[in-house]
């Protein structure tokens, strides 16, 4: 393969990446825990766009409880935008040389 036609390659892969990235930065996902104490949106760029904390988990007495759902519901959402950036990608047929996709 020449040089000529590499940098075409990379440059055709870069632009599906700007399109894809597009993409999902419309795409979003949400996540909460038992009760709606906590609730995280992340757009598929993976970038939190909102976090929700009820009142009463403002209480210095819940400060474990807190940063214990923060994690978890980080967890689930994070999950939820990589399932969506999976199928956006296999819907694109985005696809990195030599990954056999």
């Amino acid at each position: 393969m020449s040089m000529f036609s590499k940098l075409k390659q990379f440059k055709d892969l870069k632009d599906q990446g700007k399109k894809l990235q597009e993409v999902l930065g419309g795409e979003t996902a949400t996540a909460s825990n038992f009760g709606n104490s906590v609730s995280i949106t992340m757009n598929g760029n993976m970038k939190i766009t909102e976090i929700k904390i009820s009142p009463e988990m403002l209480n210095p007495d819940k400060k474990e409880k807190l940063e214990s759902a923060l994690k978890d519901v980080h967890e689930d959402v994070l999950k939820k935008v990589q399932r969506i950036i999976a199928g956006k990608m296999q819907e694109s047929g985005f696809s990195l040389p030599g990954m056999g996709n």
